[in-house]
Parts: C-alpha cells; structure tokens; sequence
C-alpha cells in the first residue's frame, strides 16, 4: 500500500480542518423581538375577514333531523373539516370547510364527493 506524500497528506489536514471549522460556525441562538401588538392586529384581521371571502361546501340541505344525521356521518368520515349548521328557511343546511381559494375548495371537493354525491361548492354573501 502506498502512503500519501507529505504535500497530499498536508492537504488532507487542512481540508479536515477547514470544513470543521465551517461545521461549527453553523451553529447559533436566535432570538425574535416581535411587538406585542401584532398578534391583536391578526386578530382584528381575521375579524374583518368576512364569509363572502372564502369558499365553502355545501353537504346537504333539509330537514333539522336528516340534517343532523348527516352531520354526524360527514365528521365520521372526514374529521379535518370544520361543519356548521344553517338554517336559511325552510330548510337546513350542512356547510362544511372555510377555503380561501377555489383550488383548495376544489381539492377538498374531490374527496368529499366520493361519499356526499350532491356537494357542491359555493361563496357566502
């Protein structure tokens, strides 16, 4: 076997030390001084954020029972969306998400209609 001569041997040396050093550099403590008033500023925010501004799913529409029924099955097969029951006279209703995109509201429609066949998406007024 071969020994490394003394000019590669140097070489190797440095470059061991070299990225060592670059290794321990990385490391540091970050601290964030963020105002207190921030956090009520995303509060008031999402406030005036109003429903027209999202869209939604609506799962069924009918009578308070069936309604209610419905609901328990939806948060059976689907526990990631918020639900919320409607009553726009006559009729209950079972509106489900609160997407800030079309794509989004699309995506979650996709999934929900495999079990909820008249799902369809909308945008509150």
């Amino acid at each position: 076997m071969k020994l490394l001569s003394k000019r590669n041997l140097f070489f190797v040396i440095l470059f061991t030390v070299a990225f060592n050093t670059i290794n321990y550099a990385q490391q540091g403590n970050i601290s964030i001084n963020q105002d207190p008033r921030i956090d009520e500023l995303i509060k008031i925010r999402n406030k005036l954020e109003t429903k027209s501004d999202r869209y939604r799913i609506q799962i069924f529409s009918g009578d308070r029972t069936r309604a209610e029924d419905k609901r328990l099955n939806f948060r059976k097969h689907f526990s990631e969306y918020r639900t919320e029951l409607v009553y726009e006279t006559p009729n209950y209703k079972i509106w489900i998400g609160n997407f800030r995109t079309r794509l989004e509201a699309d995506r979650a429609l996709i999934k929900v209609k495999r079990k909820f066949t008249n799902a369809f998406i909308f945008k509150p007024l």
